[in-house]
């Protein structure tokens, strides 16, 4: 007899104070869903049968937020593959110019795409922090999540980025990006240690292929996107989801990137971090006004927004060592 699972508890319960906002320091920009590649863990379901991209206007708004506000220490562009879609470029260079960070949230394969030829020399010449999906140092892995030929053409992306000087040059950052093995069973796990699992990656990359790169982020698959849909598939969402918060581990809560993000889509509307993007779950001010880069140049500040929009889904970025864009976070 099946016995059904028990609900877990709602996220916002677990908190035992207002989940508020820091300060914003990092701006996340998804670019649109258009993607040369349709990975099976993608919880932008991106492909390259999506259409939806970046305006015009909304990307001017975005230079100007970038122009305005001193405090964004970082702009993070992703998609979809975030080099094939409108403003990529443009944002870049408006982020350099001021000194910022910029990064770039790389699938590799594109750069053997016609017309992105010259994409690692781009991020070369304006010192791109690449960080790119590789979500296990075995061949036959990757290609079951990513598809046939993409560790082949990953491996010689990374290759082309070490001869160009990422990963041993200090201005020029390589970080890689691990995600699990999507469940096909009840037998639940948490992504690896992070440091250990980067030991792994950097001692099999470099043995094999003559590969270096700077730091290994763990990243926790979300029950989100193509994920949830491989979760409900398998009927296993509930489970999973129990799963995560019987892991939920509250010194994480300080560092996730919700605190200190901003999440813009390619419509321009804001959201607190890139998978209540993805859930089409917005920011708020204290007001209850739903937030988008019109309002924030509008009003001229970026800290509009108090309390912090939580999911259950929350409990993948808090399980554990926490996941975050920027991997682990304790």
């Amino acid at each position: 007899m099946q016995v059904n699972a028990i609900a877990a508890t709602p996220f916002s319960k677990k908190l035992k104070a207002p989940f508020l906002k820091h300060q914003i320091a990092v701006l996340q920009i998804n670019l649109g869903r258009i993607c040369n590649l349709a990975c099976t863990h993608c919880h932008v379901e991106a492909s390259p049968h999506r259409t939806e991209e970046i305006s015009p206007e909304i990307c001017q708004q975005l230079i100007e937020i970038i122009h305005r506000f001193p405090q964004i220490q970082t702009i993070d562009l992703t998609g979809g593959a975030p080099e094939m879609l409108y403003g990529f470029r443009e944002l870049v260079k408006a982020a350099r110019q001021h000194g910022k960070e910029a990064i770039a949230r790389s699938n590799l394969t594109i750069y053997f795409e016609k017309g992105y030829e010259d994409i690692p020399e781009f991020f070369a010449e304006q010192q791109v922090r690449v960080v790119a999906s590789l979500p296990c140092y075995l061949e036959d892995n990757v290609d079951k999540m990513r598809g046939k030929g993409v560790f082949d053409q990953s491996t010689q992306a990374l290759q082309w980025l070490n001869r160009l000087g990422y990963g041993s040059n200090p201005q020029l950052i390589l970080d890689l990006v691990y995600n699990p093995q999507l469940p096909t069973s009840q037998k639940f796990s948490l992504a690896p240690n992070q440091q250990g699992l980067q030991d792994a990656y950097k001692k099999h990359l470099l043995e094999n292929f003559g590969i270096v790169f700077n730091n290994l982020f763990t990243i926790t698959n979300l029950p989100i996107g193509r994920s949830k849909f491989h979760l409900q598939h398998r009927h296993l969402e509930e489970e999973y989801t129990l799963f995560l918060e019987e892991n939920f581990n509250a010194q994480t809560l300080d560092y996730l990137m919700c605190r200190n993000h901003l999440s813009v889509d390619y419509l321009g509307n804001i959201y607190d971090c890139d998978f209540n993007q993805m859930e089409n779950l917005p920011a708020r001010s204290p007001n209850g006004e739903v937030l988008n880069v019109a309002k924030i140049l509008e009003l001229g500040s970026l800290d509009l927004i108090q309390e912090i929009q939580t999911a259950n889904y929350c409990y993948g970025c808090t399980a554990g060592s926490g996941s975050s864009c920027g991997g682990s976070l304790i």
